[in-house]
């Protein structure tokens, strides 16, 4: 199993040596998510301060940025990380896109997998020169010049992997993409009873499999080197179940475990701005449907038992008055658990 990280990113001077101290700490990834601060500019400092750790924003979010944006951006952090660059895109909810960045909602998931074909087909004009020219029904490119080519790569372009919670985006992702980033919004049993089987059987027909196709996500982990630090990683937790459980759009994974009344109570909690009361509305036998929690000495049986055989990368966050040697070890102990992921296809074939 892999294991990735966050590195601050809302202060560029930290992103460099923060990226090299979770390289020398063993992890296999770095992610860096879009929510109040860009997340490609953070990865750049990162790429020039690190040899190995892969590199991906987790996610930007696609639909206000133009896929010749993003194509640039993936372009160039591909090139000066020397091919450590994983595109990680997600679409938002209808509200955000509508009310926050002002761009229409329309067929998300077809949208989506649109987006993802327009990317590689400017991908493949650039590395090989052919001439662009995809026509889709959201979008549409058939103008690059040399002048704004930026050149070939030799080497495999950036994979592509989308944010997936609902039925449509998984099967967008399998037959898309290189990957999914499943929300932490998700327990064993509705990847297991939901997800595990859309992604199977659209990987079976579009001629891939789960070796080559990487699963990420799919819930949380709240550990520390003590039973209270636990406890208080585990108190941020329920307070983002409860807000994401307030979504309409995820309301089919408390559904599935019977308590769909509570995503509804939460819904209402937010309409009433009582935002402070949302984390105390789930209960602790509901926060252990989404979350790993133990110590560093059982951190690795419980992520095997929470994700294992489901999911090849997990996200690990330390204090840091962790020893480093803690850090190392625990990683290498996860990194031992099973998975099916061994690696992306273009890689694969360089």
């Amino acid at each position: 199993m892999r294991v990735s990280t966050h590195i601050p990113y809302d202060d560029w001077s930290l992103c460099g040596p923060a990226a090299a101290a979770a390289e020398a700490d063993g992890f296999d990834a770095i992610q860096c998510p879009e929510l109040k601060h860009d997340p490609f500019i953070p990865l750049a400092f990162a790429a020039m301060a690190t040899s190995r750790v892969e590199l991906a924003t987790s996610v930007a979010i696609s639909f206000p940025r133009s896929p010749m944006i993003v194509a640039n951006l993936a372009w160039d952090l591909q090139r000066h990380s020397k091919g450590r660059f994983v595109v990680g895109l997600g679409t938002q909810v209808k509200p955000h896109n509508e009310r926050r960045f002002s761009v229409p909602w329309v067929a998300p998931a077809a949208r989506m997998g649109e987006y993802v074909d327009s990317l590689r087909a400017i991908f493949r004009a650039w590395e090989t020169g052919e001439k662009l020219n995809y026509q889709g029904e959201h979008y549409k490119f058939s103008l690059m010049t040399p002048e704004f080519s930026p050149g070939p790569l030799h080497m495999p372009p950036p994979p592509i992997m989308i944010a997936a919670v609902g039925p449509l985006m998984i099967r967008t992702a399998a037959r898309h993409c290189d990957g999914a980033r499943l929300h932490g919004f998700a327990t064993r049993k509705y990847l297991e009873d939901v997800v595990q089987p859309l992604l199977s059987e659209e990987l079976t027909k579009s001629g891939k499999s789960f070796s080559s196709f990487e699963v990420t996500g799919g819930g949380f982990v709240a550990t520390g080197p003590n039973e209270e630090a636990v406890r208080a990683a585990a108190e941020k937790i329920r307070y983002r179940v409860a807000f994401y459980g307030s979504t309409p759009a995820y309301r089919g994974v408390l559904e599935l475990h019977g308590v769909g009344d509570l995503g509804e109570r939460l819904q209402h909690a937010t309409r009433q701005g009582e935002w402070n009361k949302m984390a105390a509305m789930v209960p602790d036998e509901v926060l252990d449907l989404f979350v790993a929690r133990a110590t560093y000495r059982d951190l690795p049986a419980a992520i095997e038992k929470r994700f294992g055989g489901l999911v090849d990368t997990v996200g690990i966050e330390f204090l840091d008055t962790d020893p480093p040697e803690v850090r190392r070890e625990l990683i290498k102990e996860i990194q031992a658990i099973p998975s099916a992921f061994t690696g992306f296809a273009q890689a694969q074939a360089a």
